[in-house]
């Protein structure tokens, strides 16, 4: 029985960044942008791991111009559409401007769960250039339901044509999807999406959770690329979805054979969920935190372990990833 359409984005070019320190290069990019929007994956996201203008010394610096791997993708991507993430805060209104003119069609602004309003005139802006635009909730387990939605519901004001609830720190349980994803498709009258981190191995049965309260929208990377312990491994979630009953339009030998001949062969070493990676969702704390917190431990002999969960209990969010180094600091003097 057909369960409906659902519309995939691969973040592999993206989230994926962060696993292999921002090394992309162009010919890489192009390899496997050219052989998602093959497969048929509906939006293929480019951009540093932390979203436009990421490339930094706080956030890692990348080896290639992100505008050079804009255009790249671009020049592949046939019937997909390509989409990039910026952070308020991080990237500007003159970086959109940029990304769009490399060829970006679609606009993933993203910010803190409780901090929607930094938000509009980077969404205005991108509807005034003629792109899609997604409103990008980070770290939702941070906020209950009902403060989830009313932030959902100012990218809605602002002309968002998508709203996306994600769970940064891979620290939702399924019950947890269930109440924010499920509260947001009510109070909205757009689509709805979601995006997981699979730090305590949730990542596929998070995502089947939000498709049972309304969302239409998912994320995955080839081989769970990403950030942490990485994010819902697409090829998986098509053949789940196919086997539920779902409709992707993803063809799965395809997007199976992007995986293993063109994804695989970057990767610095296997996404598993080692025990830093699950300390990261076990604390609630932002999956990209975790290199920095590795570099920081092997500086201060520390357990990196001790570090998230000091960063959980200061609660620490997206932006914050110079408090690491402090936070190490001060462990390391007790």
């Amino acid at each position: 029985m057909s369960m409906g359409k659902i519309h995939l984005v691969d973040t592999t070019l993206r989230d994926g960044s962060h696993a292999v320190s921002h090394q992309y290069s162009v010919e890489q990019v192009a390899a496997v942008a050219g052989g998602l929007d093959a497969a048929g994956i509906e939006y293929i996201e480019v951009s540093h791991g932390d979203g436009l203008a990421g490339s930094s010394f706080n956030y890692g610096r990348s080896a290639t111009d992100e505008e050079e791997l804009i255009k790249a993708a671009a020049e592949v991507i046939k019937n997909g559409i390509l989409t990039v993430l910026l952070i308020p805060g991080i990237g500007t209104i003159e970086d959109l401007k940029r990304a769009e003119a490399c060829g970006a069609k679609a606009v993933r602004v993203a910010t803190h769960v409780t901090e929607a309003d930094t938000a509009e005139q980077h969404i205005r802006m991108a509807k005034s250039l003629g792109m899609q635009a997604f409103g990008f909730l980070m770290m939702s387990h941070m906020a209950p339901p009902e403060k989830v939605v009313e932030q959902a519901k100012l990218f809605e004001s602002y002309g968002a044509d998508f709203i996306y609830v994600a769970d940064s720190a891979g620290a939702m349980l399924p019950d947890d999807v269930r109440a924010r994803v499920g509260a947001v498709v009510q109070a909205v009258g757009i689509p709805v999406g979601f995006h997981a981190h699979n730090n305590l191995t949730l990542a596929t049965a998070n995502s089947l959770a939000a498709l049972e309260v309304g969302a239409t929208f998912l994320d995955g990377t080839c081989r769970g690329l990403g950030a942490g312990a990485g994010n819902t491994q697409i090829e998986a979630l098509v053949g789940v979805l196919n086997k539920v009953g779902y409709q992707t339009g993803v063809d799965l030998y395809k997007i199976m054979d992007v995986a293993e001949d063109l994804v695989e062969p970057m990767m610095h070493r296997p996404q598993v969920v080692r025990n830093a990676p699950f300390m990261l969702g076990y604390a609630g704390v932002y999956s990209s935190f975790l290199l920095h917190t590795y570099r920081a431990a092997e500086r201060f002999n520390l357990d990196p372990r001790d570090i998230l969960t000091e960063l959980g209990k200061r609660r620490m969010v997206g932006g914050q990833e110079d408090m690491i180094v402090d936070v190490a600091y001060q462990l390391a003097k007790q």
